[in-house]
C-alpha cells in the first residue's frame, strides 16, 4: 500500500462511483489504489492516521503517510491525472474553508441529486486490484 495514493470514498453514493471511474480512467499510470469508506481497510486507515471528523460525506486521499480531506484531496489528485487536470489546482487560492463549505453543501445533497446504492460497487475485472478489500 505504501507505493499507491490511496483514494478513500463513499462506497454507495453514486457520484463518488462516478469520481472514482473517472479517476480510472485519467490514470495511466495507476498509482491511484481505491477503498470504499465502508470498509475495514478503510476504517483502518483513517484510524491509523487519526483523521478527525469523518463521515461518509468526506473524500480523502492518503500519499505518502500525508492525509489529504475534501477539497485538498481533490486537488492533490489532479496533479497524477492524466491531461489538463492539474491546471485545477489554481483553485488552491480559495481558501479551503471557503472551498470546504460548498463541498460539504454538496455532500449533504449528493444522494438526493444523484442517487445512491444499496451495497458498495462492485469494480469490474479490470481494475479489481485497484481496489484494496
Amino acid at each position: 500500500m505504501e507505493d499507491h495514493q490511496i483514494i478513500i470514498f463513499d462506497g454507495i453514493c453514486n457520484f463518488c462511483n462516478g469520481a472514482v471511474n473517472f479517476i480510472i480512467e485519467r490514470d495511466s499510470k495507476g498509482v491511484f489504489k481505491f477503498a470504499p469508506m465502508q470498509s475495514e481497510i478503510a476504517q483502518e486507515l483513517i484510524a491509523k492516521h487519526q483523521i478527525q471528523e469523518v463521515g461518509y460525506d468526506t473524500f480523502l486521499l492518503i500519499k505518502n503517510e500525508q492525509c489529504f480531506v475534501r477539497t485538498n484531496a481533490a486537488l492533490e489528485i489532479t496533479k497524477d491525472l492524466d491531461g489538463f487536470w492539474f491546471m485545477f489546482r489554481v483553485f488552491k487560492i480559495v481558501p479551503s474553508v471557503i472551498r470546504d463549505f460548498f463541498y460539504r453543501l454538496f455532500a449533504r445533497n449528493r444522494y438526493n441529486l444523484f442517487g445512491k446504492r444499496s451495497v458498495c460497487m462492485v469494480p469490474s475485472k479490470e481494475v479489481r486490484d485497484r481496489f484494496l478489500t
